[in-house]
């Protein structure tokens, strides 16, 4: 019998039971059509998985039975920053989809010269709403038992000034510094600009905020594409 994977805010321990509703009921019992005897794998972000059963449900609420609890050992020991320019629908749903599924911890949307997306009030809200269920989607589909974090949007000169990581890469075709040796004690921050890319001074201003520069090869990325290089890198030499 198949299992599902599913993403519950809310705490969970073993052998006890509880009740879903709303979202995550529906989405059992009306999308995954899940019946009595139905096999789960919860998480919560607390970086355990949880063994369940669905026990019963109805139109509006699915009852649940934890069981036990374990380490998957799918979270990655490093920590990664990722600050990307905010790009149009698919391509930012895609990064962020990619990025989850190689370990990102954090993601930190920016507004740049180039961005074209405008975001406020309500609208940016729910864009972040849906970003964060990107995640969760990616989790469940990935196996990985933390959601990385979806920061709310920040001009790019305002993440310069706060980001205080132990590493700190800007991805640009003009560079060609080298990665190597131990890993970083702290957080890898990899910035990368919006379709269009960064502008020539923002350029210089992250490089004056300790951001060191290098490339992805001679060829020039997509922004939904660039993060899952340069993850994908770290991850191997690192993570």
């Amino acid at each position: 019998m198949r299992r599902f994977r599913l993403y519950v805010n809310t705490p969970l321990s073993a052998n006890t039971a509880f009740t879903l509703s709303g979202d995550r009921a529906h989405y059992l019992g009306k999308v995954l059509r899940a019946t009595p005897g139905t096999e789960l794998c919860l998480f919560n972000d607390s970086g355990l998985e949880y063994a369940a059963t669905v026990s019963a449900l109805n139109k509006q609420e699915v009852e649940v039975l934890v069981r036990e609890a374990s380490d998957p050992g799918t979270e990655s020991p490093l920590r990664t920053l990722l600050a990307l320019g905010i790009s149009r629908g698919e391509r930012m749903d895609y990064a962020i989809q990619k990025s989850t599924e190689l370990g990102v911890s954090r993601i930190q949307p920016l507004f740049t010269t180039h961005c074209e997306v405008k975001l406020d009030g309500s609208r940016q809200d729910k864009r972040i709403e849906h970003w964060r269920q990107v995640a969760i989607s990616a989790c469940e589909q990935s196996g990985r038992v933390k959601v990385p974090e979806v920061l709310p949007p920040l001009p790019l000169a305002q993440f310069l000034e706060r980001c205080d990581a132990a590493l700190k890469l800007l991805f640009d075709q003009g560079e060609n510094a080298k990665l190597n040796g131990p890993a970083p004690a702290g957080e890898v921050a990899l910035l990368i600009g919006p379709e269009g890319g960064l502008a020539p001074e923002e350029l210089t201003l992250a490089r004056r905020h300790g951001f060191v520069g290098i490339q992805l090869g001679p060829r020039i990325l997509r922004t939904e594409t660039a993060p899952v290089a340069a993850l994908a890198l770290l991850q191997w030499l690192w993570g």
